[in-house]
């Protein structure tokens, strides 16, 4: 494939070749879904993505925004694949804070385990009574 064929990508393959989605049905979906912004505006999958502009994507929990440095259509390797984009710092940032925060909120939750039986009626009737 040619360095002119690389020009024209759609944005659903450069998705998959960066390794952000498994498949580009996955990219698909998700762009068509609102989860993918180029210059802060949904986009279409079959956009041309150009060397330079920042896509904002919602994966999971986490948002992330890369710029992009390169261009392919063929999907290869995870290192291969981290060349085409660069995560900004202000990103990388939220989403170290975002993980820390999920993790230390999950672990400062506790029970005692299931409720009694004598709990759950208390329960029910606190409920029924608001």
């Amino acid at each position: 494939m040619s360095e002119k064929d690389d020009d024209k990508v759609r944005l659903d393959k450069w998705l998959w070749a960066a390794r952000f989605y498994k498949t580009r049905a996955l990219a698909k979906a998700a762009i068509e879904g609102g989860k993918v912004h180029c210059r802060g505006e949904r986009c279409k999958p079959s956009k041309e993505p150009k060397i330079g502009e920042e896509l904002t994507l919602r994966t999971g929990f986490d948002e992330r925004t890369v710029r992009i440095l390169a261009l392919s259509v063929v999907r290869r390797g995870a290192p291969e694949a981290q060349t085409l984009y660069e995560e900004t710092a202000e990103s990388v940032e939220r989403r170290e804070q975002a993980a820390a925060q999920r993790k230390a909120g999950s672990l400062g939750v506790t029970t005692d385990g299931r409720p009694s039986k004598k709990q759950r009626r208390q329960l029910f009737t606190f409920r029924d009574s608001h």
